[in-house]
């Protein structure tokens, strides 16, 4: 039986664990979402209430939640797609 060499690609400890450090770092962007959306509805039902409007700023509070949940997901995906592309330029040069 032969011994497989060590630095092969998908083998080793950091190989296995990649994946799910990925997943716990994009754990929470479902619930960031959902977050956002129901807090911006809540402060349009408070502002309809305040102003004795229906349901135009509730409505209007949905939107904005999710653009602002939208934004911010990209904004992170963007950053973290640098990062991994700045690293591997790093890692070629190594090479």
């Amino acid at each position: 039986m032969q011994d497989e060499p060590h630095g092969r690609a998908g083998s080793g400890p950091s190989a296995s664990t990649s994946g799910l450090g990925s997943a716990g770092k994009y754990a929470g962007i479902g619930i960031q979402f959902a977050a956002s959306i129901v807090l911006f509805l809540f402060a349009g039902q408070w502002v309809d209430r305040r102003l004795g409007t229906s349901p135009i700023f509730m409505i209007i509070g949905v939107f904005g939640g999710a653009t602002a949940a939208f934004y911010s997901i990209y904004k992170r995906l963007m950053r973290d797609l640098k990062e991994e592309e700045e690293a591997q330029a790093r890692h070629s040069k190594d090479v």
